[in-house]
């Protein structure tokens, strides 16, 4: 045996992961390691890997370490509650600690790169007690209608820009209306949005969730298998101690839903006379530092830019502004969620995860 595969062996042995090696080739200089990965979480995986290659590169400098991590995920996979929607293939839950930091309106546009991109996309407002989805999709005053499937009636969604929508704001009369309710007429008002409802086949369905954590979150992850959550947080520290808790609700042993990764909003301002310059209004790179720690992929960053606010104001989301800088800035975005959703399908199992059939739109092919 080669000093470099004992040295190789020996780190393993330390770090109690010798047990979860699957083979190892010495080939020269270069360390060639499989390890096997008993959890199918993309931060669990990542912290395995920057463990490894952090030590061999402190321990082993003269050796190039090739890794490969497998998933060998125990006989009895992760529970995840609810039953799926017929039709619908990924459901990605959209949240934010802290209210007014921008969640609705990041969610509105990915729907519609989503849809630019070929996707089939549908939106759920779940933001029950701010409903803004009809006022950002120019469709205040729209109701469902009614629809018949296998004899049974149901609700066909408001369609606009090319995106199936839904929200409790189509059902109350007047924007002045406050929804006064209580957490088990919420649910059961988000409940009939979802199984009462003709979704018909989509790739995407995006729930843009309340502010916080509460009896609507808990709703959702009980009633439907949600593929993946995407939090929205500005840089600042009293949005970011939110976002934590939002994670580690995602996280919880009863919860289980996979963060895809954080979107940083209103990131800094660039004003029209002075293109070169950023301020950082709320604070340099607090998500994307957040993300990291918490081993957790970082989306991307949206400067505070009018025309975003604009674009909801009038019920036509920035997005769709086509070959501009804020819709290229969304579409990337949107590129690095699709990306994210792959790997974590790719990394659970079967039973467990939908798969997405095609990457319209992105650029980076993938295994699938």
């Amino acid at each position: 045996m080669s000093d470099l595969k004992n040295k190789a062996i020996n780190i393993l042995e330390e770090l109690g992961l010798e047990k979860w090696m699957k083979n190892i080739q010495i080939m020269g200089d270069e360390v060639m390691l499989e390890v096997v990965s008993h959890s199918p979480t993309m931060h669990e995986r990542k912290k395995l890997e920057n463990a490894l290659k952090t030590t061999f590169a402190q321990r082993m400098p003269e050796a190039k370490l090739n890794l490969r991590i497998s998933i060998d995920v125990p006989q009895k996979p992760i529970e995840i509650k609810g039953k799926p929607i017929d039709g619908v293939k990924n459901i990605i839950a959209i949240a934010s600690g802290k209210g007014g930091v921008g969640k609705s309106t990041v969610t509105a546009n990915l729907a519609i790169s989503l849809q630019k991109m070929g996707f089939k996309v549908g939106l759920l407002d779940a933001d029950i007690y701010g409903p803004s989805m009809p006022t950002m999709f120019d469709l205040e005053g729209e109701k469902p209608y009614s629809v018949t499937v296998d004899g049974v009636n149901k609700m066909g969604p408001v369609e606009n820009y090319g995106v199936k929508m839904l929200s409790i704001g189509f059902f109350i009369s007047g924007n002045d209306q406050a929804v006064v309710w209580r957490g088990p007429m919420a649910s059961k008002a988000l409940k009939q949005m979802l199984w009462d409802a003709h979704w018909g086949e989509l790739d995407f369905l995006l729930i843009d969730l309340p502010p916080g954590t509460g009896d609507i979150h808990l709703s959702i992850v009980q009633q439907v298998p949600v593929t993946g959550a995407i939090i929205v947080s500005t840089p600042q520290n009293v949005a970011l101690a939110d976002v934590r808790k939002g994670v580690a609700m995602f996280n919880m042993e009863s919860i289980n839903v996979p963060v895809l990764g954080v979107i940083e909003n209103m990131s800094y301002f660039t004003p029209a006379e002075l293109p070169d310059n950023k301020y950082y209004i709320f604070g340099k790179d607090g998500a994307r530092d957040m993300a990291e720690k918490l081993h957790i992929p970082f989306l991307g960053e949206i400067p505070l830019i009018q025309s975003i606010r604009e674009a909801s104001d009038v019920g036509r989301p920035a997005a769709l502004q086509d070959h501009t800088p804020v819709s290229e800035i969304y579409e990337k975005i949107t590129q690095n969620m699709v990306e994210s959703l792959v790997e974590r399908n790719e990394n659970l199992p079967p039973t467990e995860a939908v798969r997405i059939t095609t990457m319209a739109g992105c650029s980076t092919p993938r295994k699938f």
